[in-house]
């Protein structure tokens, strides 16, 4: 079955970093697009980044533009998210996720940003 495991998330201090990854299974990896998600307490689920399959063209939320980076390793089944110069407002739970099976999201992982 298709299955999407986050990982890479944790507590960090304003203007840190972490890189979150993200492994497929259960579908052909390398025919879909993949992109990263994020839910902050009380608010609706908003798109962060999008890759294409060949990873040769990507696409950012304006609110992360600058500081985020979206790669994918279709030898690994793996999509990562870089995340640089971190926010108080980037605390939220990220999703990876694809057009394989629409409607459908892992666990996600845990992102907070606090001093």
């Amino acid at each position: 079955q298709v299955r999407f495991v986050e990982s890479g998330g944790g507590l960090v201090q304003p203007g840190g970093s972490l890189r979150l990854s993200c492994v497929a299974s259960g579908f052909t990896f390398n025919k879909f697009s993949m992109s990263w998600y994020r839910q902050a307490p009380g608010k609706e689920r908003e798109f962060v980044a999008f890759i294409t399959i060949s990873g040769s063209s990507t696409n950012y939320a304006d609110s992360v533009k600058g500081r985020f980076v979206i790669s994918r390793d279709n030898t690994k089944n793996a999509v990562y998210l870089q995340m640089n110069s971190l926010k108080a407002e980037d605390t939220a739970v990220y999703y990876c996720n694809g057009p394989v099976m629409p409607g459908y999201w892992g666990q996600g992982t845990q992102v907070t940003v606090s001093s």
